[in-house]
């Protein structure tokens, strides 16, 4: 197997224009020989974020972009919270750079007070954070990064990538029971919202090239906003709106293990003036995906927080029809976090359709469930995970929908794993591409959580999860015994597992009718006719 069989070249990325393929010396789209360790759960993010954090010296650098950053969430109890950390490292010394979405008006429940509020206090303690409102009509920076940089120290270099924000309601762990510090979310989730999400710990050359995805940001010249209103504010508030300088970009960490690492992005095509790193726009992101899913044979693992898009899913659609053998695990949230009679059809109505799209490829080669906590509680999903054939795996900030592929701004690895993991390849008769240990690891790990399993040499361990056939086997089995012992009024004990089958609400035929106009519109903006909406994806 070669690395451009699943990965994308630097010609396939489709974005002349950006360095971060040309860095490279010998032009690879990739880099070898990184340590990927993923972190489950904000929980442990969040705690090992906070001593890396803490222990930056002066001259060293800390760079981030999020979505939303809540100044008082807290990183690991009291006294830990994210703008009080990263302020009392400004005033150590460390340079501190941060750009956050700059958001919606909070009347339409985004997060434009609490960026402006995490700005502010990271200003006052001199760093700098830049709201950021450089996207298309109705689009949002989504990425979700942090780089720590370390002159004279390179083997402390890392970069966090993946879906967690640096925010409320994600610092939660395996046991589900939710932040204290909790986002107005939709009634069924109760005043503490149980979450499940997935970041990326990352060492080795591959942090040079995170670091150059912030560096392009940073520079574009272009204004913050174009917007007259949000200009006025800027001054009313005395925002910062010009980014000061940043030091000339160290030399890449050396080599710290056997994980290649391709860095996937969306930018959109914006309207007037481009970016000039992506003067079209940049579909790497969508690009990666049908690269490794026309290589699918045997188990594609999805955790996703919509997986909504029917144009999106129909290509995972296509990788079923043209493989029999292929089989389709998701991991979604339950229910959408909004409760309401218009929000909740519309985002039920674009999931249904894909769902739909899926079991018409599949079958019942295609499984969806939901998550709950020991409790009961149904746990929100807002990880971005897609393994492959034990081969392929990716963590980060793009949810499977129209938006992530083409509108937002995201941000993904890839990783591959030099080691060959000693078990039966996945597909044996196929295309002799062997399980690799990142992967298969990754998957396993996810798997054991949601069918509270042991490890695999325990004796009440499931059947060798490995297998693409018997895990799928196993996921159905569990989730048809807790359905079932609810359904006998739980008189027994619980059985084992987390999974519930999915099932969306009812939607009558009305329903869908008006609303699924409204999803095309507001849901999944791309702000380009249809029949151009896939021109750059391939």
């Amino acid at each position: 197997m070669k690395l451009s069989d699943w990965m994308l070249t630097a010609t396939e990325r489709g974005n002349s224009s950006t360095r971060l393929d040309r860095r490279h010396p010998d032009g690879a789209a990739w880099t070898r020989g990184n340590d990927v360790r993923p972190l489950v759960h904000g929980a442990a993010y969040f705690a090992e974020l906070l001593a890396a954090v803490r222990a930056q010296r002066s001259g060293d650098l800390l760079l981030f972009t999020d979505w939303r950053g809540d100044p008082d969430e807290r990183l690991d109890g009291e006294g830990s919270e994210i703008g009080r950390v990263l302020g009392e490292a400004a005033e150590r010394g460390v340079i501190v750079k941060g750009l956050l979405w700059r958001s919606h008006l909070d009347k339409l429940q985004f997060s434009e007070e609490e960026n402006r509020h995490l700005g502010e206090e990271l200003e006052d303690a001199g760093g700098e954070c830049l709201l950021d409102m450089r996207v298309r009509p109705g689009g949002s920076h989504h990425q979700k990064l942090v780089v720590l940089r370390h002159p004279g120290r390179p083997d402390r270099d890392v970069a966090y990538i993946g879906g967690i924000d640096l925010c409320h309601s994600r610092n939660d762990d395996a046991a589900h029971h939710g932040d204290p510090q909790a986002v107005p979310f939709a009634s069924a989730y109760g005043r503490r919202p149980p979450w499940h999400d997935v970041q990326l710990a990352i060492r080795g050359p591959a942090v040079g090239d995170l670091e150059a995805v912030f560096r392009e940001r940073w520079e574009d010249p272009s204004p913050l906003t174009r917007s007259p209103m949000v200009r006025v504010r800027e001054l009313a508030h005395h925002e910062d709106t010009e980014a000061d300088p940043l030091p000339p970009q160290l030399p890449d960490p050396g080599p710290r293990g056997t994980h290649t690492v391709q860095v996937l992005r969306t930018y959109p095509n914006r309207l007037l003036r481009g970016y000039p790193f992506a003067p079209d726009g940049e579909r790497s992101v969508a690009r990666g995906y049908l690269k490794a899913l026309r290589r699918a044979r045997s188990l594609i693992y999805l955790e996703d927080q919509y997986l909504w898009s029917p144009n999106v899913v129909g290509f995972f659609g296509r990788a079923l029809r043209e493989n029999p053998g292929l089989r389709l695990i998701a991991v979604i949230p339950s229910l959408p976090e909004q409760d309401g009679r218009i929000t909740l059809p519309m985002n039920l109505v674009g999931r249904v359709a894909a769902l739909d799209e899926l079991r018409r490829a599949g079958g019942a080669r295609v499984a969806v469930y939901g998550l709950e906590n020991p409790e009961g509680d149904p746990v929100y999903v807002h990880a971005k995970v897609c393994v492959i054939d034990d081969v392929w795996a990716t963590v980060g900030s793009d949810n499977i929908n129209l938006r992530s592929w083409t509108h937002d701004s995201e941000l993904s690895c890839v990783v591959l794993d030099d080691s060959v993991d000693g078990r039966p390849p996945p597909d044996p008769g196929g295309l002799g591409d062997q399980a690799r240990r990142f992967a298969r690891d990754l998957r396993l790990e996810l798997f054991r959580e949601h069918l509270d399993a042991p490890e695999a040499d325990a004796p009440d361990a499931p059947d060798d999860l490995c297998d693409p056939v018997k895990a799928f086997d196993v996921f159905s089995a569990r989730a048809a015994a807790l359905d079932d012992w609810y359904e006998g009024g739980r008189r027994d004990p619980r059985p084992p597992g987390r999974l519930r089958a999915y099932q969306p609400p009812d939607m009558s035929r009305i329903t869908r009718a008006l609303a699924m106009p409204l999803y095309r519109l507001l849901v999944d903006p791309d702000g380009r006719p249809a029949r151009l909406r896939w021109r750059n994806a391939y």
